[in-house]
């Protein structure tokens, strides 16, 4: 084994680019002696402060904290960097167990999704879910994706991940009735957990719920399905229908693939 290498061979070694030898060179942490023609020879000493260099920058450790470490190394500096990586690890294991579920939750509610027969009709009994929420008036889709972006920077520190956030909206009934389809006059986000400083509560109750698949275009003729099945079953209605986005252009740019369901709170007539 050779006692010295240039700056090339510990490049490819290392898959570290040059600048990078060099600004380490720059703060002190690699001394790289020079032979006759002025070229870096890096000892095997340089070589193993390396090799701390990579497992340390791994754990996002700065280059003024490896620096600080081997300028001081000694058995009590190591014991304590061994623990701070430790507990480095241990978080790092926390956060990927975090995703990890957060994950395994946005596989569940697609495959949920994609069994769903669109155009069904059903009466769920649901519980009171907290909402943020953003008013204004939308007309087009990408009006809908901007206003959409707005509501979560407001509210980004309630939000675990905005792929699995449950979004809706509430239609604009007025436009409806003049035979407008697809205008709104609110985006909201359903939370995953109770907050004081909601916006609004959906109360709990019984919902009338029907999915349509494709675009969002046909969202008129699909609530005029809901009243009429609302009316046909002699349910009273006890809110404005709205939207919750199940398979949207978060999951798939194929229009053909959406999946969006409409809900509305409803009384059901006892049956003798």
């Amino acid at each position: 084994m050779k006692d010295y290498y240039k700056i090339g061979e510990i490049s490819r070694l290392y898959g570290i680019g040059t600048d990078s030898l060099r600004y380490y060179e720059e703060l002190g942490i690699l001394k790289p002696r020079r032979d006759q023609n002025g070229y870096r020879l890096y000892s095997l000493k340089d070589i193993y402060k390396l090799n701390v260099i990579r497992d340390l920058r791994l754990l996002d450790f700065s280059m003024e904290q490896i620096k600080g470490y081997l300028d001081k190394q000694s058995l009590a500096n190591t014991l304590k960097l061994l623990h701070q990586e430790q507990e480095i690890l241990d978080r790092k294991m926390q956060e990927l167990a975090e995703r990890k579920a957060i994950i395994a939750g946005r596989i569940d509610s697609l495959s949920t999704a994609m069994s769903i027969c669109p155009g069904s009709f059903s009466v769920k009994k649901l519980p009171a879910r907290h909402c943020v929420q953003l008013n204004q008036y939308i007309t087009r889709d990408e009006e809908m994706d901007f206003v959409i972006k707005k509501l979560h920077q407001k509210h980004e520190s309630k939000i675990k991940d905005f792929g699995n956030q449950a979004i809706g909206a509430f239609f604009s009934m007025e436009d409806w009735r003049q035979g407008i389809a697809n205008v709104y006059h609110s985006v909201f986000f359903i939370l995953d957990d109770p907050v004081t400083d909601c916006d609004f509560l959906l109360p709990a109750g019984t919902y009338l719920s029907c999915c349509y698949q494709g675009s969002y275009q046909q969202n008129g003729l699909r609530i005029q399905e809901v009243l009429a099945y609302a009316r046909k079953n002699d349910y009273t209605l006890l809110s404005q229908p709205f939207e919750l986005y199940e398979i949207d252009n978060r999951d798939t740019a194929l229009e053909e693939e959406f999946l969006t369901e409409i809900q509305i709170r409803i009384a059901v007539p006892d049956r003798i």
